[in-house]
């Protein structure tokens, strides 16, 4: 038991393991996704869910069953969202429901399965993508004899060829970069 404490000494209190162990499933199941604008999706999601449904608690997710789910993804369709839209709907309240079930906050199963998701459309994305000739353009628009035009071209490149968010590209540092052959490559596990 004294291996699990690597790093520090300090024990949870008494009330402190009490009030731990009293943390709501729902809670658990937020704290545990790491990145911020899903989790504000996320809850989004959710309040629109329960917002049509007409929950007041958390207890009462114990009463959701496929016909709710399927007369809110109807309703999502009405609203005329996109389908992409409506699979992360379905996605985070598949995912709470799974998370629920795991710790027998409800039963019988999750209510989300085997409702359909719209069809993935392949020309559904809404950035259209660059032709070579365009990128090309971008990549010869910094100027390459300044020091500044150097970095932009460098961080194009890397968004161009990587196809990065620009927040993933904000986040690289030098050593997330190898050469190999003289060629620089990405190392995709510390992106």
């Amino acid at each position: 038991m004294s291996d699990l404490i690597l790093f520090s000494e300090r024990r949870l209190t008494a009330a402190e393991f009490q009030q731990l162990a009293s943390v709501p499933a729902a809670v658990e199941w937020f704290a545990n996704i790491d990145n911020p604008r899903t989790r504000r999706a996320y809850k989004n999601d959710l309040q629109d869910f329960c917002s049509f449904v007409g929950l007041a608690g958390a207890e009462e997710f114990r009463a959701v069953t496929r016909s709710h789910v399927l007369a809110w993804r109807a309703e999502l369709e009405l609203r005329g969202l996109a389908g992409a839209s409506i699979r992360r709907k379905l996605a985070a309240l598949a995912s709470l429901f799974n998370h629920l079930l795991e710790n027998n906050a409800v039963a019988g199963g999750n209510p989300v399965h085997g409702v359909k998701r719209p069809r993935i459309e392949s020309n559904e994305g809404k950035t259209p993508a660059l032709g070579d000739h365009q990128a090309k353009q971008l990549l010869d628009a910094p100027d390459t004899e300044t020091l500044k035009g150097l970095r932009d071209r460098a961080i194009l490149a890397v968004l161009l060829y990587h196809g990065l968010r620009r927040e993933e590209a904000a986040q690289l540092k030098t050593g997330d970069l190898q050469e190999r052959r003289g060629i620089k490559h990405g190392v995709w596990g510390a992106m």
